[in-house]
């Protein structure tokens, strides 16, 4: 590896804090992406970021950004509160993802999802009109449609939840300092 940027997209704080133990742990600067003018400069791209209403925050405006990839290294990790190791989930984020990214960047990019959290309390209106909405929906379910994830939804839904687990970044760095 020659050179090396993290950049995060994070809304609520748990993508930033991902990411920064993400940086003392290769030693990669960390920043948001709202500051990255030059991508392309870098030889290994680390892109975190938060899943909001399926998309990952700053990814597609970020990866816009990247020009040929051919002798990059290009790494996304997603932060959600759905758990990664439901591989129902981890296809229903890579559906999205495959949206938002070229088909050469989501081919070639190594893909990893990571558990994140919640604290309704500090949640903008926006997101906690669409949580509110979405907990309306999926608690009118009848019992039999709603999975472990779901279920876990109701049960978490305007409280405090912090699923961040910092050895999750083991694989990643790993693969990062190869």
């Amino acid at each position: 590896m020659n050179n090396g940027i993290i950049v995060y997209g994070s809304c609520y704080g748990t993508t930033k804090k991902y990411a920064e133990e993400l940086s003392k742990k290769t030693g990669i600067d960390a920043k948001p992406y709202e500051d990255i003018r030059d991508i392309n400069s870098f030889d290994t791209i680390i892109y975190m970021g938060g899943l909001y209403a399926g998309g990952v925050c700053g990814m597609k405006k970020t990866m816009k950004k990247l020009g040929s990839i051919s002798d990059k290294r290009v790494f996304i990790v997603t932060v959600g509160l759905a758990d990664p190791m439901n591989t129902e989930n981890t296809e229903h984020i890579k559906d999205r993802m495959r949206t938002q990214l070229s088909k050469e960047v989501f081919e070639k990019a190594y893909i990893y999802h990571l558990r994140g959290g919640i604290d309704y309390s500090i949640l903008g209106f926006k997101h906690k009109t669409m949580m509110s909405m979405l907990y309306k929906k999926i608690k009118s379910m009848p019992e039999e449609e709603k999975n472990a994830e779901i279920q876990a939804m109701i049960e978490t839904y305007d409280k405090q939840v912090d699923f961040v687990d910092f050895s999750s970044l083991e694989p990643i760095i790993q693969e990062v300092i190869l």
